[in-house]
């Protein structure tokens, strides 16, 4: 299937598969999916880096399996798969705990107590029942620590209905974003969208983002046009009736602000994406630290997926250039890309991060609370541009309570 008829994996439900060595974690990849996706073998980590691959799992839907390295892998490189395996927590909406009937041991309860503090649903599967049953002791234990569990033979299929149907049940309600306008916008209403062609957008197609929001329209019944920037000032006049909502790049935010009478709302694709995605009331306060910025100050541009970097890039070069303008000072930046982020970020006095179109929810939300760990706050790109043109008040306007808490300085 074309990947462009596919569910994108940031809005699929990520299960992690997690547990020691040779505990058949690949093997129940393959039960769970009906196909031969893993490399099985007897021999203790055979499954080195994490291997992620999205899936329709009847009767689940939409998912991202993410087949891990055992959590007692061994040696200096045993240990950096270990932590590749740790990073995957970060995206894991439920997480299989594959253990034995030999029990529980050190390594499984403190990867428990990991999912705690991060809070992630979990379910103790019993593996390899055709060998060796649990033992009523080992049930007892479970159920007195309140975990889910069952036992089942992923060799032979047996249990995984039962395990799918328990996924269903202990899923988090909230790994699927919030729709992206829905409380915005009703039925009937019109919207118009501004994208601008320049050398940045793929040749012959759309950014996900702008994807993602046209489909949100229509699930809404909503009637929306699309322009280039200097289409809207044609656009708007020739409407017999003003647009609910003018949507916008972020990067032409001044010019489409300047073209849109006050009273229609405005804000960007990213703004939007902020509260999709992540918690936009929490990285609107990251405004005020943009403020705060002075000479020296050290400033994180983290990116969530890779690309060729172009001399108009808007995370290393567009970004980089207006907050020195608006600093009038010299700002030191780092950057990050893909799906490495740094956990220590205290050498930083803000985090800015791009819209996070390709990052499930649970993982956006996560790197904004552990940069709030380190004390640093974070915004992502549409916020940072808004307010370094002065206009961020009227692109938080349509999310009323946020706008509030901005007016009364709690954001």
């Amino acid at each position: 299937m074309s990947e462009l008829q596919q569910t994108p994996s940031a809005n699929r439900l990520h299960i992690a598969i997690l547990g020691k060595r040779n505990m058949g974690k690949s093997t129940l990849i393959n039960a769970l999916t009906g196909q031969s996706l893993a490399i099985v073998s007897a021999q203790p980590g055979t499954t080195t880096d994490p291997v992620y691959k999205a899936m329709e799992i009847l009767p689940i839907g939409p998912c991202t399996i993410i087949d891990t390295a055992g959590l007692d892998d061994e040696g200096e490189l045993g240990q950096l798969r270990v932590e590749k395996t740790l990073q995957v927590l970060r995206k894991t909406d439920i997480a299989l705990l594959t253990i034995t009937a030999a029990g529980l041991t050190d390594f499984d309860s403190q990867l428990l107590a990991q999912l705690r503090r991060n809070d992630i649903p979990v379910i103790v599967v019993i593996n390899k029942q055709d060998q060796l049953r649990a033992e009523p002791e080992l049930l007892a234990q479970l159920h007195q620590l309140g975990l889910p569990h069952l036992s089942l033979s992923a060799q032979h299929s047996d249990g995984i209905d039962s395990l799918k149907q328990l996924i269903i049940q202990h899923s988090p309600k909230t790994f699927e974003q919030p729709s992206l306008l829905g409380d915005l916008v009703q039925a009937g209403d019109s919207v118009v969208l501004v994208i601008p062609v320049d050398s940045g957008m793929p040749k012959g197609r759309l950014i996900l983002p702008q994807v993602q929001t046209m489909r949100d329209l229509l699930d809404n019944n909503v009637l929306f046009q699309v322009c280039k920037p200097e289409q809207l000032p044609t656009l708007l006049a020739n409407m017999v009736t003003p647009p609910k909502l003018v949507i916008t790049d972020s990067q032409v935010f001044q010019q489409v602000a300047a073209a849109t009478p006050d009273d229609i709302a405005l804000t960007s694709f990213s703004i939007l994406f902020a509260r999709h995605k992540g918690d936009l009331l929490k990285l609107v306060q990251g405004a005020k630290a943009l403020s705060q910025l002075s000479a020296g100050d050290k400033v994180f541009i983290a990116e969530a997926c890779t690309h060729h970097c172009q001399a108009e890039d808007i995370g290393r070069v567009k970004i980089p250039g207006w907050i020195r303008q608006h600093i009038e000072a010299e700002i030191e930046f780092g950057f990050c890309a893909g799906r490495d982020y740094p956990a220590d970020l205290a050498n930083y006095q803000l985090v800015i991060h791009c819209g996070a179109c390709m990052l499930n929810r649970k993982e956006m939300l996560s790197r904004i609370e552990l940069s709030n760990r380190c004390g640093v706050p974070v915004l992502n790109y549409g916020l940072c541009i808004a307010a370094m043109h002065g206009i961020l008040d009227r692109a938080l306007r349509p999310f009323a309570d946020v706008h509030q808490a901005w007016l009364d300085g709690k954001a």
